[in-house]
């Protein structure tokens, strides 16, 4: 192969920073977001979408950003990160905090000219997950609990950034996201586990793809399931559901509990792969009915 040759299958500086963001992850949490907005919003403010969409991609590209500066030496033992761009060099160390510090003040100020609430929270979010989830992920299974925070936010940040305040509703949403965080990262976790164990993470709540990691997950997915299912009993303020929107994602909480308990039986990686997909095809469902039901009601 000729030098031309290498130079032309290389990846671009512009697709290494982009990659080193997590583009897909990042989306689908400015998705969530996004969802949130609408269920919040009484009138709606394309301005306030645009800062929320941007700011929020910000917020969750630089906590990606950290969290890969700090696990580089780990992420090159693994098949599954070690090809990423602080691994490989592609783009060095003092780079890349510059470009998420960059990207990490101007999520918060973006989110700011929202309102200071939003804010907040956006900032919480990087410092919960660079600076408390990151480190623990080495030391203790916990750390997906402590992860689940962080994960949360993005969710009812969209219901805060329309409103202004937190109050039950965001609250609720930030629970059924939190609650479903942990089925989904420990089918990951399951999956993975090898990977996971060659770069030094904990991330199964029992330290192996075992009966008691399967128990637990069953256990998490019936109160995401049960949270889901709140609003339809109109104890959680202006956000509510009607019966028909109740029953679809009743259905789909049974669809997730399906694969959670076929774990549980089987305790295979296919398993939880199809878990893990399930989870994912579940929690953006429940999204995307919550705001229809509010706009067809």
């Amino acid at each position: 192969m000729t030098e031309a040759t290498s130079i032309e299958k290389s990846p671009s500086a512009v697709k290494n920073y982009i990659e080193i963001t997590k583009p897909r992850l990042s989306i689908v949490v400015v998705f969530s977001s996004i969802a949130g907005y609408f269920l919040g919003a009484e009138t709606y403010d394309w301005k306030v979408l645009l800062l929320l969409c941007i700011g929020g991609y910000f917020l969750v590209g630089s906590s990606n950003v950290f969290n890969q500066i700090i696990e580089r030496d780990r992420d090159a033992l693994m098949k599954r990160t070690q090809n990423r761009p602080l691994p490989t060099g592609r783009i060095s160390v003092t780079n890349a905090w510059i470009y998420g510090l960059a990207m990490a003040l101007s999520g918060v100020y973006l989110l700011f000219l929202i309102n200071s609430v939003t804010a907040f929270f956006g900032a919480l979010s990087i410092v919960l997950y660079a600076a408390v989830y990151t480190p623990l992920k080495t030391v203790s299974p916990l750390c997906v609990f402590v992860g689940a925070f962080p994960g949360a936010i993005p969710y009812m940040l969209g219901w805060v950034a329309a409103s202004g305040s937190f109050g039950i509703e965001p609250g609720t949403l930030f629970m059924l996201q939190f609650f479903w965080q942990f089925p989904h990262f420990w089918a990951i976790g399951w999956m993975l586990e090898d990977d996971y164990k060659a770069g030094g993470f904990k991330m199964l709540p029992t330290g192996s793809a075992d009966r008691g990691t399967a128990i637990q997950v069953v256990l998490y997915t019936i109160w995401t399931v049960a949270i889901s299912m709140i609003p339809a009993f109109n104890v959680t303020g202006s956000l509510y559901m009607t019966p028909w929107s109740a029953a679809l994602v009743g259905l789909l909480g049974i669809w997730f509990l399906y694969y959670a308990v076929k774990l549980y039986k089987e305790r295979s990686r296919e398993v939880a792969r199809k878990l893990m997909l399930v989870s994912v095809s579940y929690i953006t469902l429940i999204q995307i009915i919550y705001v229809v039901d509010k706009f067809l009601r």
